[in-house]
């Protein structure tokens, strides 16, 4: 088989050649957008689901989808460490001097540029070396008061009132927007509540892990009703073999129906799994078709691949006290897990793991489904516990 021609991508946020078993978020943001365009309120989309199963991969499509329907787009990535004035900031000076550069009457760009001013100078924060804009004075009383949940709804209706001036509209897209304090997740809901109230043309697409809709909710009451939380899940089976079927069939090569339910069987239908399972078998393959013997051979492969790398780096981030606990989880199998039970087999009180459950939660492996209960935030990862840790000692 031609190596250069495999047509799978394993990788971060790496666009599959066939996007199976998402038409219905799709069609979701399709709508979305539309809607807005033509000044119809509508819930802008908050995308969860695990590690994995092609969050990022989707913003990228409804960020192409978005410009194609005359969107002007900002798409950051939200990580500890780094506030969202300063990630958003260079951006939305972009945008607002790009649609200044357009024909069109009126003055609400260059307003929006001076209350970015003022914003930026209010909050105190570094956002790199650039010019904001030495001809345009600050806009007095606009987003300076030092405080994010008031001042970020205001910089957001000069921004969306600068676009809807140049007839545009605009798109923000944040990856891993989990990782938002609370205090920045709330402004920016209360900037959403905003747009919808005074239906401006500025909609918000984020994804994140599955505690975001707790956190939205736990955040403001009315999330619920200004946001849709899409969940983004593992392909069922029709479509998880679409997705590699489809491909090889495209590149000339074919498939037998074994080795795709034997893949199946093992990624349990998770989007990256699939491809780096149909990445492995294409390159181990001789000839066409791809054959069960060559999908099983593949494995011990696939599963090192994925040891050393998307599980491993997870792993290596843990304290021993944190491996424990997890090798504990895994002990009790797939999950979801009670955290009595976790306890139990740790041979602790259950009120001692505080501390070590809030730390797993804040490094993104772990979540809360329902009350009580844990599950990992990363597909299969108790099987790597089982793997990485083979004997459990409490």
């Amino acid at each position: 088989m031609d190596k250069i021609k495999n047509p799978f991508s394993p990788g971060a946020g790496s666009p599959p050649p066939e996007m199976a078993g998402r038409d219905g978020i799709l069609e979701q943001a399709h709508v979305l957008l539309g809607r807005v365009l033509a000044r119809r309120p509508e819930k802008s989309l908050l995308l969860t689901g695990l590690r994995g199963v092609g969050k990022t991969v989707l913003l990228n499509e409804i960020e192409r989808m978005a410009i194609h329907n005359g969107y002007r787009t900002i798409l950051v990535e939200a990580h500890e460490g780094k506030p969202l004035a300063v990630l958003l900031a260079p951006h939305l000076r972009s945008l607002l001097f790009d649609l200044d550069r357009l024909a069109g009457a009126g003055n609400k760009v260059r307003r929006g540029i001076g209350v970015l001013k003022s914003f930026i100078g209010a909050i105190n924060i570094k956002v790199g070396d650039f010019d904001i804009g030495l001809d345009i004075e600050p806009e007095p009383g606009a987003a300076d008061s030092g405080d994010l949940e008031v001042d970020l709804p205001s910089l957001f209706v000069a921004v969306a009132e600068a676009a809807e001036e140049r007839g545009s509209a605009v798109a923000i897209l944040i990856d891993e927007i989990q990782y938002f304090s609370a205090a920045e997740l709330s402004a920016l809901i209360m900037a959403m509540h905003k747009m919808q109230q005074r239906q401006l043309p500025l909609v918000l697409i984020a994804a994140g892990l599955p505690i975001l809709p707790g956190l939205a909710g736990e955040s403001k009451s009315y999330a619920e009703r200004l946001f849709s939380f899409p969940d983004v899940g593992p392909l069922p089976e029709a479509d998880a073999i679409r997705a590699l079927q489809e491909p090889i069939r495209a590149a000339g090569e074919s498939i037998e129906q074994e080795a795709l339910r034997e893949i199946y069987d093992m990624t349990k239908g998770y989007p990256y799994f699939l491809q780096e399972w149909g990445y492995q078998a294409w390159n181990h393959a001789m000839a066409s078709p791809i054959s069960l013997q060559v999908v099983l051979e593949t494995s011990e492969v696939v599963s090192k691949r994925l040891d050393e790398n998307f599980f491993r780096v997870r792993f290596d981030r843990l304290t021993p006290r944190e491996k424990k606990y997890l090798r504990a989880m895994a002990e009790l199998g797939a999950g979801p897990y009670r955290t009595g039970d976790v306890a139990e087999i740790l041979g602790v009180l259950i009120n001692t793991l505080g501390p070590v459950r809030a730390s797993l939660i804040k490094k993104g492996m772990v979540f809360s489904p329902s009350h009580g209960d844990m599950a990992f935030t990363v597909p299969l990862f108790d099987e790597f516990m089982r793997r990485a840790i083979p004997q459990f000692e409490n």
